[in-house]
C-alpha cells in the first residue's frame, strides 16, 4: 500500500535565512553562505517563515528516499553556516618519513614510502587545509567538500604493492567534528 503523502520538516534557527527560488534553496548563515539545486527531483520544497517543507505526493520508494536525503541535506547546509565542519587526519609513518606541504590549491605528499615523485592531492571548493606537525586540519562550511578533500588525500597516501598489514604508513582520518578547527 501505498501512502498519499510523505514530508518531513525543518525548523530553521533565528540567525539563518532560507532563500528557495524553484528548487535551488540557498542558505545564509554567519560562516557563510550555501547554493544547492534540486531541480532533479520529483518532490516539492516549500518555506513558510523559518519552517522548510519537504514532500512528496502518492510517492514511490524512490520519492520517499529522495525527501529523506534532501532533508538531510538541508540539515548539512544549516549546520554548514552556523558551526562548520572539520575533519582532522593522522600522518603516520614507521619506514620513512612523510613530508606534506600546501601549494597554491594542491596538498602534496612527499618521500611516501620513499617514492621520488610527490603525490598531488587537488584542494575541493572553499576548504582551508591547516598543517600540523603531525596532524592536518580540513575545515569549511561545504560537508561534501570538506569530506571529500580528506578522502582523497586519505586515497592519495594508499599503500598499493606492499603488504598493508606491515607498511601501514599513509593519512588516516581520525576525527569528524561540526565546527570548525
Amino acid at each position: 500500500m501505498r501512502l498519499s503523502e510523505i514530508s518531513r520538516t525543518i525548523q530553521v534557527p533565528e540567525d539563518v535565512t532560507i532563500k528557495l527560488q524553484g528548487k535551488v534553496v540557498s542558505v545564509k548563515g554567519e560562516k557563510g553562505s550555501l547554493i544547492r539545486d534540486f531541480s532533479f527531483a520529483p518532490i516539492s520544497i516549500d518555506t513558510e517563515g523559518q519552517t522548510v517543507r519537504i514532500s512528496a505526493k502518492w510517492p514511490r520508494k524512490k520519492e520517499s528516499a529522495l525527501v529523506g536525503t534532501i532533508y538531510s541535506h538541508i540539515q548539512n547546509m544549516i549546520t554548514g553556516v552556523t558551526k562548520g565542519y572539520s575533519y582532522k587526519l593522522k600522518i603516520v609513518f614507521s619506514h620513512f618519513p612523510i613530508n606534506v606541504k600546501l601549494e597554491g590549491k594542491k596538498v602534496l605528499i612527499e618521500n611516501f614510502t620513499g617514492e621520488r615523485k610527490a603525490r598531488h592531492v587537488k584542494i575541493i571548493g572553499d576548504v582551508k587545509v591547516k598543517l600540523e606537525t603531525e596532524d592536518i586540519i580540513i575545515s569549511g562550511i561545504n560537508l561534501e567538500e570538506v569530506s571529500q578533500t580528506a578522502a582523497n588525500i586519505e586515497q592519495a597516501s594508499r599503500v598499493k604493492g606492499k603488504d598493508a598489514r606491515i607498511f601501514l604508513d599513509g593519512l588516516y582520518v581520525y576525527e569528524r567534528n561540526e565546527g570548525m578547527a
